[in-house]
């Protein structure tokens, strides 16, 4: 018989004294039907929209949508072995993310499960992934730049820290490499970046990965993965779960870029699931909800006031199109909603001019107004000259121009085009973009050869950083004083007869 003194119960006993008796009430329900990752679920009366919920297979899956008589729920987890019967089990608990310092360097999905073979993240705080956008008395004016480091975009379509920016265009004529080039311009900068890949196959995103491992700061970029095979409602959750991580930052005065890639396929994947859960169809299929989808997921990304901590999130959401229609549902949507849009050029791509921005139909409503001063003194003139050259290119190839100002234009407007031609990662820093502006402006590139162009934008940066008379220069002041003008112009000559 056992000694009811012994000290060794005393644990035992300890538990039997604060556990909880009495009844417990769990709601349960069962799964009606289940088709391409999304159940039709009865008998949870109480479960909220965007419940994460338990299937008997252990299986997992989030409210999507909220019926009569039924729950429609995307399923999270591969779910072969769930079937109708399959008992159905509330957690009480709304879809979340981890967020937090930990999570730089890491390659993840939606829900934070590590896909880089690493552990879980070391974070201790989760956040829901639906959120409100900051209202508008939390906003303050978009004033400060995101520099790209792509001549074309910073001098042209400048984007501001908060502005939300779509790159557009058909398939492979490089949105992806203008936001990859970005994220990998921030390697000297404060700003955190974040990539979303939505729907991408395995590869590409690995390619992403891999530049940004070797070009620029893992220690300050996040992947939030739902690749092409992975389940459709992580793939609908993935933009809201990497949002939710960048306002973690931006709500303590940090600054983050976020790229969205992309929303046509996320746009594809709602209508997948609006289908299934029997949802009446609109125009191209769509439901009804799908502007307001993107548009509380844009409406996320903000300039805070300063009495918010004065943090930004800033967005490039990227768009696929089909045969250079802008007109689809999609674009027009994604348009309306964002500040402005880079539209890329399928005939551009083809004839090599790369980044193949349309410069015509490209535009940035608000980022004006953060561009350097510097940088806005010296490109002043740069997009009407470009534009007029493209025109006169085109009309060119029925005869020659017998007018000498007519083919002096032309011979600038070749230079322009060499000037902003940029190879894939390899970004330029705003004083080599003023320089190489400077001298555009002042002529000095008018004899140049343009294989020669090339040549400078390489040597240049280094010549300009160990130029002793440039290392106290402002760029933040309003306009490049005389001495430091000159002092450029001179390194740029040096570099030119070095090239």
């Amino acid at each position: 018989m056992t000694d009811q003194t012994d000290p060794a119960l005393d644990p035992l006993r300890a538990r039997i004294a604060s556990a909880q008796l009495g009844a417990e009430a769990e709601e349960r329900g069962k799964v009606i039907a289940i088709a391409d990752g999304l159940a039709m679920v009865d008998g949870l009366p109480g479960a909220e929209l965007n419940e994460i919920v338990t299937f008997a297979t252990g299986a997992r899956g989030f409210v999507l949508t909220l019926e009569e008589d039924h729950l429609n729920v995307a399923c999270l987890d591969p779910a072969d072995d769930v079937a109708a019967g399959t008992r159905v089990t509330r957690t009480g608990l709304l879809a979340s993310v981890p967020v937090g310092e930990g999570l730089f360097g890491r390659v993840l999905d939606p829900l934070g499960r590590p896909l880089d073979d690493g552990p879980l993240p070391d974070s201790e705080e989760r956040l829901p992934v639906e959120r409100p956008a900051p209202s508008i008395i939390d906003r303050d004016f978009v004033s400060e730049p995101v520099e790209t480091g792509l001549l074309v975009v910073d001098a042209l379509f400048a984007i501001g820290r908060g502005q939300r920016e779509l790159i557009i265009g058909e398939r492979q004529t490089g949105k992806t490499s203008i936001a990859v080039d970005t994220i990998i311009n921030q390697a000297n900068s404060d700003i955190i970046s974040i990539y979303v890949a939505i729907g991408q196959r395995t590869s590409a995103v690995r390619h992403v990965i891999d530049a940004v491992r070797e070009h620029g700061r893992m220690d300050q970029t996040i992947f939030i993965v739902a690749e092409a095979s992975a389940e459709p409602g992580l793939q609908w959750l993935a933009p809201f779960s990497a949002t939710s991580i960048a306002e973690w930052f931006r709500d303590r005065g940090r600054h983050v870029l976020i790229v969205y890639d992309d929303l046509t396929k996320h746009a594809a994947t709602h209508r997948e699931l609006a289908l299934l859960s029997r949802q009446p169809p609109g125009r191209e299929a769509y439901p009804g909800d799908i502007f307001y989808l993107h548009a509380r997921l844009l409406e996320r990304a903000a300039k805070l006031s300063k009495a918010r901590g004065g943090g930004s999130l800033t967005a490039l959401p990227i768009a696929e199109i089909e045969a250079g229609n802008l007109s689809a549902y999609i674009p027009t949507n994604l348009i309306s909603i964002s500040d402005g849009q880079i539209v890329m050029s399928q005939s551009l791509f083809a004839a090599n001019q790369r980044p193949a921005i349309d410069i015509g139909l490209s535009v940035s409503r608000v980022g004006g107004k953060a561009q350097r001063a510097t940088m806005k003194s010296v490109s002043g003139r740069l997009r009407l000259d470009y534009a007029q050259y493209l025109e006169m290119k085109m009309f060119s190839r029925f005869g020659g121009f017998g007018d000498e100002a007519m083919a002096a234009r032309m011979k600038r407007g070749e230079r322009i085009a060499a000037l902003l031609a940029q190879p894939r990662l390899s970004p330029l820093d705003l004083l080599t973009q003023i320089a190489l502006l400077s001298a555009l402006n002042d002529g000095m590139l008018d004899d140049v050869d343009l294989a020669e162009i090339a040549h400078l934008k390489t040597k240049l940066p280094s010549m300009l950083a160990n130029d002793s008379r440039l290392s106290d220069l402002d760029l933040r002041a309003p306009k490049l004083d005389h001495e430091k003008r000159s002092a450029i112009l001179e390194v740029v000559q040096s570099a030119l007869k070095q090239a």
